[in-house]
């Protein structure tokens, strides 16, 4: 949804031809798989960070359109909240010290933009949702100033025709409503991006269903919202509920979420655009100039873009992508499910595991998706979700096991595996994956460090809750400077 809009009020032609284009777009795109040159030679990995601004005190500082002014790198941009920004990595190879590269890289970045952003009295921290948010942070005056941003708000409020319930419970319980998509900006993301072959899409994107439940658990950092302990991994909760388009009515119907894991496993990656122009309508029905089918005839690559922008309004946790880089298109897989944090090491670490993970499973001789069924993969996602590194989960001739067990004793070795296939350094791969494995020894990621230390600010030093969660917050953001793996950060 990166891209300028510039007009937030549609006319009912607008979304007949808006609909028209997208379906012409998606016969293109069925033609362009069947004998158009991808570019698959040599895939190429990314990374998305979604980031968070907070002052001297860890309150939320709404301040991202001049520290963007003041950092003045391309790479970065605004995202949904005034608190938010957005990091986009350039793509690149991970075989050698590819996936050292990157971590360098973003700290090299992160630290020259947290620098710009102490001039104006803020600093950034990578957290799946700011503990120190609350219902007055996050209000329709508090998103970013880009138009695109209230077009969003206003087509999601129109299709919704009422406010938004947030019903979260977990150890506690958030209950509370919005009249605007603001507290979807709480959700701060890791997004990896794996370029895939159009023939092997379908392998890639079903195995990244299978071990979404995985992922997440290990990689859980969202326990807080507004003051209250829900969910290992809240996010997922509240980025279905803060942008659902369906009425009470329309969910009793069976009507399909924006925010949306899937129903079924796919054979090719039509299946989901396919699947997005049939079950879900517009929300930005924009209209560009493109004729595809010309395009396509006269021996170019379409961009498609009613297409693209529609699949950019489907919020799939693993998403489908086509684009086109120097002239050539190609498909991408991303993987949405995981929160930002809590370091820059940490996020590689879930980023070794995804891209190894992924590919030995795509790769395997027995496809996982034959052995699961999909609604067992979505069963372990939401058990991930609620419990993080607690959760148990279902998987093929183990049936009910532990997820810290199953992943010591089966995913790691597969993504050790998988990352031999890419051609990952040894040294790379082993000191990224013995972060996960610390994880599940230790029963401590960045979910649990948060929840055991506001409850020892809370029971040793007298805190009540806001105050905990302001202290704990300011010792993240100081650790997370360490770039020291979570699993060692000490509770005090």
């Amino acid at each position: 949804m990166g891209r300028d809009v510039e007009q937030s009020a549609y006319s009912r032609e607008d979304r007949v031809r808006y609909r028209q284009k997208v379906r012409r777009c998606l016969d293109v795109f069925a033609l362009m798989l069947d004998d158009f040159g991808f570019d698959a030679d040599r895939p190429m990995t990314g990374l998305e960070i979604e980031l968070n601004l907070v002052d001297s005190a860890a309150e939320p500082a709404m301040r991202n359109e001049k520290i963007l002014a003041d950092i003045a790198d391309p790479l970065f941009q605004t995202e949904l909240g005034q608190f938010n920004l957005e990091l986009n990595t350039p793509p690149r190879l991970i075989e050698g010290t590819g996936l050292g590269d990157y971590e360098r890289d973003l700290r090299n970045s992160l630290a020259r933009a947290d620098e710009r952003a102490s001039r104006s009295d803020a600093k950034i921290v990578l957290v799946g949702i700011l503990p120190t948010l609350t219902e007055r942070h996050l209000i329709v005056d508090n998103l970013s100033t880009d138009e695109r941003y209230r077009a969003l708000n206003d087509q999601i409020v129109g299709a919704r025709g009422e406010d938004f319930e947030l019903d979260i419970r977990g150890v506690e319980r958030l209950q509370t409503h919005n009249d605007s998509i603001a507290p979807e900006a709480a959700c701060t993301s890791l997004q990896f991006h794996l370029q895939v072959a159009p023939d092997s899409f379908a392998d890639y994107w079903n195995a990244s269903q299978a071990i979404a439940g995985p992922q997440v658990a290990v990689g859980a950092n969202s326990p807080f919202l507004y003051g209250r302990q829900l969910w290992a991994e809240t996010r997922i909760a509240l980025f279905q509920q803060a942008t659902d388009t369906r009425p009470d009515e329309l969910k009793a119907q069976g009507v399909r979420p924006r925010v949306w894991f899937g129903e079924r496993w796919i054979t090719s990656i039509f299946d989901l655009f396919e699947e997005n122009v049939r079950y879900f309508p517009p929300l930005l029905p924009i209209v560009e100039d493109e004729d595809p089918v010309e395009v396509l005839h006269a021996g170019g690559v379409p961009t498609l873009p009613e297409l693209r922008l529609h699949n950019g309004t489907v919020y799939r946790w693993n998403r489908p992508v086509y684009d086109i880089m120097g002239g050539r298109p190609h498909l991408r897989v991303e993987n949405r499910v995981l929160p930002a944090g809590p370091t820059v090491v940490d996020m590689l670490a879930n980023g070794a595991f995804y891209f190894g993970l992924a590919r030995a499973l795509a790769e395997a001789d027995r496809p996982i998706w034959s052995q699961l069924t999909f609604s067992a993969a979505e069963e372990n996602f939401q058990a991930a979700a609620r419990r993080g590194l607690d959760a148990v989960m279902y998987w093929p001739r183990l049936g009910e096991v532990p997820v810290d067990k199953l992943v010591l004793d089966l995913l790691l070795p597969m993504a050790a595996q998988g990352l031999d296939g890419f051609g990952v350094a040894p040294a790379e791969r082993d000191r990224l994956l013995g972060v996960i494995e610390q994880r599940c020894r230790t029963g401590r990621n960045g979910a649990t460090w948060q929840t055991e230390t506001v409850w020892a600010a809370e029971r040793h030093r007298g805190l009540d809750r806001r105050a905990a969660l302001h202290y704990m917050l300011q010792r993240y953001a100081q650790l997370q400077r360490s770039n020291e793996p979570v699993h060692t950060w000490p509770v005090d």
